[in-house]
């Protein structure tokens, strides 16, 4: 060999291991944290006996809600200063004795006599307690989310990922599936943003990938059937709730797959139904346009849910399931 090759091939093996090695760092980041979480939310159903499952899912509501940027902490739950410490406790003072005094919610989760609002285990005790106001039912907790949060949709949403987690049985859900079976012809560009006419002048909230009659259209996430029916715009569209805070909305459809029901868990890959072309019309009306699947995301930030494009992860997940 040239002995002038020598050291750029030896560079070039150094920088792939590098790199190999730091993705390997990140993935077993990655695991140890979920680890750490599930750890966390398993200790707090012993000590609460609340279903470690809805734990995990205000959890990760609340970090679906913050952003990106910030450092991601194994517990994301927030609770309000005033809540946690009671009013009046103006130096904050986390001794158990203190905030009782000032009808404060926090809680020592780990037995060192203060509670630390920054303290993973005190959170989630903290947060437990708070739910047993109310009971330890499914529906004593939904009363306690919602006179906690104040917002149905922030409510439906932890009770839907609080299925998928129970269903599923852990937390680090990643898989994704393209909306249509790739096995099919079909062709798609972003049309997100166009202008549409029917029904009044409005933008175009999603991308059309354009199909035959009765190619298989399928969930492209872990989530809960939230919405099913017809849909002046939409025709026969189906709606699913996915554990990341996003709504996953499919229209045009030509019918659902036999078993589909509302507030049933699905997965990536789970057949949904087929591409068809209706709607622009009541019940039934079908073939004003070319057959295709229209694909939309919605996220909620806590506060209000809008539209996003999704074209950028439509080709992502189009590449992972070629690959």
């Amino acid at each position: 060999m040239n002995k002038k090759l020598i050291i750029p091939i030896i560079s070039i093996i150094f920088i792939l291991s590098i790199g190999i090695t730091h993705a390997d760092e990140k993935k077993e980041d990655e695991e140890t944290i979920y680890e750490k979480r599930m750890s966390l939310f398993k200790k707090t159903e012993a000590l609460t006996q609340i279903p470690w499952y809805y734990f995990a899912a205000i959890d990760n509501f609340e970090r679906n809600t913050q952003s990106s940027d910030d450092p991601e902490k194994v517990i994301s739950i927030e609770i309000p200063s005033e809540m946690w410490f009671g009013i009046g406790n103006i130096h904050k003072n986390q001794s158990i004795g203190i905030i009782e005094m000032f009808d404060g919610k926090g809680k020592d989760g780990n037995g060192d006599g203060i509670a630390n609002p920054e303290n993973a285990e005190d959170i989630l005790y903290t947060m437990g307690n708070i739910l047993l106001e109310y009971g330890q039912s499914e529906d004593d907790i939904k009363i306690a989310l919602w006179n906690y949060y104040k917002r149905d949709l922030t409510v439906q949403t932890i009770e839907n990922t609080s299925k998928v987690f129970r269903k599923f049985k852990h937390i680090h859900l990643t898989d994704r599936a393209f909306p249509v079976d790739i096995g099919y012809n079909y062709t798609y560009h972003n049309t997100w943003g166009d202008r549409r006419g029917f029904g009044g002048l409005r933008i175009h909230e999603g991308t059309d990938i354009f199909a035959d009659y009765g190619t298989p259209v399928k969930s492209t996430t872990y989530g809960v059937v939230e919405m099913m029916g017809w849909n002046l715009y939409g025709g026969w569209r189906v709606g699913i709730r996915d554990i990341f805070n996003i709504y996953h909305y499919y229209a045009h459809m030509s019918g659902y797959q036999e078993d589909l029901k509302i507030g049933q868990v699905v997965k990536p890959g789970d057949v949904l139904g087929s591409v068809g072309s209706t709607g622009y019309g009541p019940p039934g009306t079908s073939g004003k346009f070319p057959p295709h699947l229209h694909y939309g995301m919605y996220k909620d930030n806590g506060k209000n849910e809008f539209s996003f494009d999704p074209y950028s992860y439509l080709k992502k997940w189009e590449r992972i399931e070629k690959e």
